[in-house]
């Protein structure tokens, strides 16, 4: 009888590569080297799109970027980051050191975002994409547009269980997560999908008609299970706003101050040639706020151009991004007009989260149809959502409003915003207003050294494990 046997394959074959050549991706975090933040290192083979999952690990984990360099020439990936908690102070909790490492890819394990929710104390958000159906809207803002959208979904018999809106220069995206009304299960009959698209549709359409009126669109299943964090949800309204060309609009170049006093620019965008190299120079000066360098790599990357060297920046309040550039066809941005793109796409990106509004934060018990009637009694009282974030925390539901009055001004009436509130039902719900601070004076930002050599000096570092002392 003819014996048969397998082939023996050596279980570390997997790992031959590693052992060979060291590790594809190495992560070192300090937090002994800097006094008032922790560094966080990154040596990788390169690949596209690798800056922004770095980048959209930090970012889920509500962390600030003070510096960073980054470079990415021949072939490997090198960034240094210097983070901060979202209370100022550096990272000190084992867990989501840990969890940094395993999501930029140090180990084969991957963090499930229940670990992350644990370890960044709810900061980092668990989705629904599994347990809910995603549907995804862009059409032409109007006042009362996100109350319409959710009274439709209500009236649809459709639970929101999570919503994320934004509206920028006329146009709106919306992401949501819904479930049947009486089984809290995904919506997967398509007749029944059908219906909720077209009757959406509807209501984006009411929009009166103009050269705005063809971007609206509803689509369910744009994201699906296991995409990740927030960035994944940030970064697809991002896209979405691109597709509306939400761009071609006004940008806010100035603000006024307290005293009514103009106030120089408050974020301006240039391109440069670097003809010796063959990049394009994108120079980014702003205001600084959370999650500033996640807009401009998600716009960049999403926008098909690799970044090859980066520096950022902040002071006092104010940010300096500097990006090296080619256009994913290896070539730098040579004619007018695309430079012109790339800055108002930017400037777009950078103003989109930024909203001047009150910030109202309800939260109450979850139910069917509270998105709904806390949106009804917003529009009743005369005010319109600019931006919008909605969840469920178990049997609780979330909500933070930016709000402005119907014709686009902010709020400045406290007696109504207390009358809304005893309205709303000050025994189910808690109510927490805030005035937003976008339009505080900030001092001029200071520009971040950097050149060629220090990336040169990072390089000859990158097979240490030593940490380096930026000055």
């Amino acid at each position: 009888m003819t014996k048969v046997c397998s082939p023996y394959f050596d279980p570390e074959f997997d790992n031959l590569p590693e052992r060979i050549n060291g590790p594809t991706c190495r992560v070192w975090i300090d937090t002994e080297t800097q006094e008032d933040c922790t560094i966080v290192k990154v040596d990788s083979v390169n690949k596209q799109g690798l800056l922004l999952e770095v980048v959209q690990v930090l970012t889920d984990l509500n962390l600030t970027i003070s510096r960073g360099y980054i470079s990415s020439d021949a072939g490997w990936f090198m960034d240094v980051f210097h983070v901060k908690d979202e209370r100022g102070n550096k990272l000190m909790d084992h867990n989501i050191i840990n969890y940094i490492k395993q999501a930029i890819g140090t180990t084969k394990e991957t963090p499930s975002p229940d670990k992350a929710t644990a370890y960044a104390n709810d900061v980092v958000h668990a989705y629904h994409q599994r347990e809910h159906t995603a549907i995804e809207m862009t059409g032409t803002d109007r006042p009362g547009l996100f109350s319409e959208i959710s009274a439709a979904l209500a009236d649809l018999h459709c639970n929101i269980v999570e919503a994320h809106a934004w509206s920028h220069n006329a146009r709106l995206a919306c992401v949501a997560y819904i479930s049947d009304q009486s089984t809290d299960t995904p919506i997967d009959d398509p007749l029944r999908l059908a219906t909720i698209e077209g009757h959406l549709t509807t209501v984006l359409r009411a929009t009166t008609a103009g050269s705005q009126g063809n971007n609206r669109e509803v689509k369910t299943g744009g994201l699906h299970g296991g995409e990740g964090a927030m960035s994944i949800v940030e970064r697809r309204l991002h896209q979405l706003m691109l597709s509306v060309r939400d761009f071609e609009g006004p940008i806010r170049s100035s603000e006024t101050g307290p005293e009514g006093d103009e106030k120089q620019r408050k974020m301006d965008v240039w391109i440069e040639n670097c003809v010796e190299k063959g990049y394009s120079i994108v120079s980014i000066k702003c205001n600084d706020r959370p999650r500033l360098m996640f807009d401009a790599v998600c716009t960049l990357t999403d926008m098909q151009y690799v970044i090859f060297h980066a520096s950022v920046g902040s002071h006092d309040g104010s940010a300096f991004q500097e990006y090296f550039i080619r256009h994913i066809d290896g070539y730098a941005l040579n004619t007018e007009s695309e430079k012109e793109r790339v800055i108002k796409c930017l400037e777009a990106a950078i103003e989109r989260r930024v909203c001047e509004g009150m910030k109202l934060k309800l939260s109450a018990e979850n139910r069917v149809g509270l998105l709904s009637d806390i949106t009804r009694v917003l529009r009743e009282n005369g005010l319109t959502v600019a931006r919008a974030d909605v969840a469920t925390q178990g049997e609780k539901a979330v909500n933070a409003f930016y709000v402005r009055d119907m014709s686009g001004n902010e709020v400045s009436d406290m007696e109504l915003v207390k009358s809304m509130k005893k309205e709303i039902g000050m025994g189910l719900i808690e109510l927490e207003v805030n005035k937003d601070t976008a339009t505080m004076r900030r001092p001029q930002a200071q520009r971040p050294r950097f050149s060629f050599g220090d990336m040169l000096r990072y390089q000859f570092q990158r097979f240490s494990d030593n940490f380096i002392l930026f000055l």
